[in-house]
């Protein structure tokens, strides 16, 4: 099927699109690891990563919609359209994916993280996932706070120097003021999962 996007606006009103990860998005991929900041990074990979060999360029790229899936945020920045977020999760077991997420450092704060979050929860339930996971940093409190906010909580460690959470999209509890999914049915907002489910 044909990828789809959905547009939508910031708390401060700037536009963005939400939309599938495309192979030709590489390039504007890697412009937004070279705005990140070393923390950014390290939050990002749990380490200081700008240069990607072709097998990590190809895993992170090469998204096939059914165990990986991936969702970018775009929006304008001087005078071009650019990705300034991007989230994914990959499938590690039947029923259950981790997580892993980046927003680029001047679009922190503004609720791209948030949008892109949505989106992805909407699509696991919609694809039958049980349970999602990620690993953040202790250090990391802004997305630690976002995850709470959709649900997420703590899990057993598997690795002592990150902070493990997980959430259920079938119980997922809606944030207050909002009634349904931005991209659950809805004809004007042409739902991402047209690719991501097959």
């Amino acid at each position: 099927m044909s990828v789809t996007s959905a547009r939508e606006h910031l708390r401060d009103g700037s536009p963005v699109e939400v939309r599938a990860l495309r192979p030709e998005d590489e390039a504007d991929m890697l412009a937004a690891l070279d705005q990140a900041s070393p923390q950014s990074l390290q939050r990002r990979f749990f380490a200081m990563m700008r240069h990607f060999s072709d097998k990590e360029r190809a895993f992170f790229m090469d998204v096939d919609f059914k165990n990986q899936i991936a969702l970018v945020a775009r929006a304008e920045e001087a005078g071009r359209k650019a990705v300034v977020g991007g989230r994914r999760y990959i499938v590690s077991e039947p029923g259950r994916a981790e997580r892993a997420f980046m927003v680029v450092d001047a679009w922190q704060g503004r609720g791209v993280g948030s949008m892109l979050m949505r989106h992805l929860v909407d699509i696991a339930r919609e694809t039958g996932l049980k349970e999602l996971t990620a690993e953040v940093l202790p250090e990391n409190t802004s997305m630690l706070k976002v995850f709470g906010r959709f649900g997420f909580r703590s899990a057993a460690r598997r690795d002592p120097q990150t902070v493990q959470v997980a959430c259920f999209p079938w119980d997922f509890a809606l944030p207050r003021g909002r009634t349904k999914f931005p991209l659950q049915g809805r004809a004007r907002n042409r739902s991402l999962r047209k690719r991501a489910i097959n």
